[in-house]
């Protein structure tokens, strides 16, 4: 057995449980023990989480490369209760093109089991049954690979590792003339613009929204440029008419923005590199030498186009006359913070609509619309956070939207907010300061276009555009109000030891060479949980003192390390950088544990093999 092998702790795995029962697999249910022999890494996931949706896109040249030897499991482990019903995950995982089994876990019962704190969480199981890995964030798969290529050796050798088709059985394609459409625009000819997005195609609609005039791209995931037969786009969403009577695509997973010259039909890309930004990159430049990421939606604001860059929850700004790219707001950090953009921060805004005074967006993840005023400051409207969410009606202070994707402006001066988990499209007016309801019972509306007196609303869930008579009344609906049903931690009051947990992969060291390769962040909703260990610091264990006075709230951890290979005769080794943000709902009880571990990359033999 090589070093590496001898050194790894040995956890048995825990079975795998989910109300929801399996997709993928032509109907087949399977245990652990059916998957014994090949290496199995389990994707914990949520469809809301962006960070989710790039470990997906990290896994499948994995998965490609090892696919006699490696079989991926994605648990879905809802945050919403939308996420919680079944033909949800059904949808999402059509969606976004996961090609591998998935087993939906409502009631989060295989993520306690494997005590995950954080979306998305990666574990690897060997072989024989027993947890070698664990990694929270993204940007892990060039580790993982690295262990795979190692129990693949090993057990080859031990001759327990059996090579062969894995379970996965792909759904039958379903013929409707758009497949989970994102946005929507109203061209000058009176006709729609739609993204197609799991077709990866834009699409022409009559004035009747339903037949199709021209299609462009090829319909397969791709980042050519050319004619609309011959161009290619990777789920794409957001659009916006630019002053030249051209399109601007925020093409999401190609991590760009395209121009869609409606005339011809020529596709050109106008920003990004392909590559998603990561930690450290350049946030200003050139256009197309910057790297963006999971741009969701764009909105002309002020004479540049304003990108909701969804997967590093900030906004940023695309200028078409000077061709370059910078942030506007945004610190990177997961949250709800009002102040000047510099300050602000959010989660993954995901719908913009531009006036002349102000830029709505709908902010998904803390279920909030908040908008960016004329000098850059930010401002919210409805919602309060990343744990707080329902559909409830009234004064904009005390109002619940669930996961918006899409924002509206109305010529009255209200804002449509396309309520994405709440199937309806709902109504904030600032001059009153009132939410209400205009449409219910619609699937997943992710956007919606003023057409006169109507409003045309994208029914993702339903692929279709819905016209709608813009009400005069509002629809009265039973107010809900949820939390996350994900339990919160208990903790001891006063002393707590945070520990972030992280190994280099194999191979790899920490990158000392420009000072700390590490970084720490800590704050706290209320922001008097925490009597000390608020702040940034490279020390990746903290002490913390909890308020008792104080007895539940969230730790706000962001944890960065950047690793490279460990090969003195490389000149220019590769570097690595992992990031994870947590949010950790804490409940203070005399007795709880006064250590708080939080995985990162590797497993926590602090508490004594259990990766938590």
């Amino acid at each position: 057995m090589n070093d590496s092998a001898s050194r790894r702790v040995r956890v048995r795995a825990p079975e795998l449980v989910g109300k929801g029962g399996w997709l993928n697999t032509g109907d087949q249910q399977y245990t652990l023990a059916d998957l014994r022999g090949r290496i199995v890494i389990l994707d914990f996931w949520t469809f809301c989480c962006i960070n989710c949706l790039h470990v997906l896109d990290e896994l499948r040249e994995l998965e490609e490369r090892h696919r006699d030897t490696v079989v991926v499991v994605g648990v879905h482990s809802p945050k919403f209760v939308h996420e919680a019903e079944h033909q949800s995950v059904v949808d999402a995982v059509e969606r976004y093109g996961v090609e591998h089994p998935v087993l939906d876990d409502p009631e989060l019962a295989t993520w306690k089991q494997y005590a995950v704190r954080a979306w998305p969480t990666l574990v690897v199981i060997d072989p024989e049954g027993y947890v070698v890995a664990q990694h929270a964030g993204e940007g892990h798969v060039h580790a993982i690979e690295r262990l795979v290529e190692e129990l693949e050796a090993e057990h080859e050798a031990k001759g327990t590792l059996r090579r062969g088709d894995g379970p996965y059985v792909a759904p039958e394609p379903e013929p409707t003339v758009l497949r989970f459409p994102g946005k929507a625009l109203l061209l000058p000819s009176g006709n729609f613009l739609v993204s197609d997005t799991t077709r990866h195609q834009l699409v022409e609609l009559a004035e009747d929204g339903e037949s199709v005039v021209r299609r462009t791209g090829t319909g397969e995931r791709g980042f050519t440029d050319g004619s609309a037969d011959a161009a290619s786009f990777n789920e794409p969403q957001g659009l916006a008419l630019l002053d030249d009577g051209s399109v601007v695509v925020a093409d999401t997973v190609n991590h760009a923005l395209r121009r869609l010259d409606l005339a011809s039909g020529e596709v050109t890309t106008l920003a990004g590199t392909g590559k998603q930004w990561m930690q450290g990159a350049p946030t200003s430049g050139p256009a197309r030498e910057v790297a963006l990421s999971s741009p969701w939606d764009v909105a002309l604001f002020g004479g540049k186009v304003w990108i909701a860059m969804a997967g590093v929850h900030q906004l940023w700004t695309y200028d078409p006359a000077a061709g370059t790219v910078e942030v506007a707001a945004g610190t990177t950090n997961e949250g709800l913070v009002d102040g000047p953009g510099a300050e602000a921060w959010f989660a993954q805004p995901s719908g913009l609509a531009a006036t002349q005074e102000r830029l709505w967006l709908a902010d998904s993840e803390t279920s909030a619309l908040r908008w960016v005023d004329r000098d850059g400051a930010v401002h919210t409207a409805v919602g309060t956070g990343l744990f707080d969410f329902g559909h409830r009606d009234g004064e904009a202070g005390q109002a619940l939207l669930q996961h918006p994707l899409g924002v509206t402006a109305l010529p009255d001066g209200s804002v449509a907010v396309a309520d994405t988990y709440n199937h309806a499209l709902r109504r904030y007016d600032p001059a009153t300061g009132e939410v209400t309801t205009l449409a219910t019972d619609l699937r997943e509306p992710s956007d919606a276009v003023l057409v006169g007196d109507d409003i045309v609303v994208v029914e993702s869930a339903r692929h279709r555009l819905t016209r709608l008579r813009l009400p005069e009344e509002a629809v009265r609906v039973e107010a809900v109000a949820h939390r996350t049903q994900r339990a919160a931690t208990e903790v001891a009051p006063g002393r707590l030891r945070l520990d972030v947990i992280f190994q280099a992969p194999a191979g790899q060291k920490l990158d000392t060479r420009y000072g700390p390769s590490t970084r720490l962040l800590v704050s706290a909703t209320p922001p008097e949980l925490l009597l000390k260990g608020e702040g940034a610091d490279s020390d990746l264990s903290r002490e913390l003192e909890l308020d008792p006075a104080v007895t539940e709230g969230v730790l706000h951890v962001s944890a960065m390390a950047a690793s490279c290979d460990d090969d003195p005769a490389n000149e220019y080794p590769a570097c690595h950088v992992h990031q994870q943000d947590w949010g950790v709902p804490v409940r203070l009880v005399e007795g709880a544990a006064d250590r708080l571990p939080l995985v990162l990359a590797g497993l926590d033999e602090g508490a004594a093999g259990d990766a938590r």
